[in-house]
């Protein structure tokens, strides 16, 4: 069952019968999982991956440019609820795209995005850095992406073989 899980997060858009095809099973058995994925909230929603810079570039000065930074945060745990409280709200900001709970040096780390450098900073520091038992954030801005989601963003190599006539 996990493969219709993985068809659907690599391609939003199969059809039941595709997926069927795919997995071997019956069509009405595919359709009475997703239906109770989605019912159960394991299926949140169906997203596009949508590569941000060149549509901005294809734009032509119509697009908002988009600012992202990764943000880590540390924080002082508080017995009982630990970071969830804290990751909650933090959670709640427009600005935030992704909150984890991770290893290491810090607590979380969080995805957010702007219009500009300022924003972003500005939402460091008079939203997140203020709230209790932030003890210090670290803000990391992407220069560039190379992979999101699992999709590539870079350009296909050029094929340099020598075509071949049959």
């Amino acid at each position: 069952m996990r493969e219709i899980l993985e068809i659907l997060s690599r391609d939003g858009h199969a059809t039941i019968e595709r997926i069927a095809t795919m997995t071997g099973l019956p069509e009405d058995v595919v359709t009475e999982r997703i239906s109770a994925w989605e019912s159960d909230g394991v299926i949140r929603r169906y997203k596009a991956v949508v590569d941000w810079d060149r549509f901005d570039q294809s734009a032509h000065g119509e697009s908002d440019e988009v600012i992202t930074a990764f943000i880590d945060v540390s924080l002082d745990p508080a017995r009982g609820v630990g970071f969830d409280d804290v990751a909650a709200r933090i959670s709640r900001f427009p600005e935030v795209r992704s909150v984890y709970l991770v290893s290491g040096s810090q607590d979380l780390r969080c995805t957010v995005i702007g219009s500009s450098l300022r924003e972003v900073s500005d939402f460091v520091s008079r939203k997140l850095a203020t709230l209790d038992r932030v003890r210090a954030t670290a803000t990391h801005f992407v220069l560039k992406t190379y992979k999101r989601d699992g999709d590539a963003f870079l350009e296909p190599e050029a094929d340099h073989r020598l075509p071949v006539m049959p």
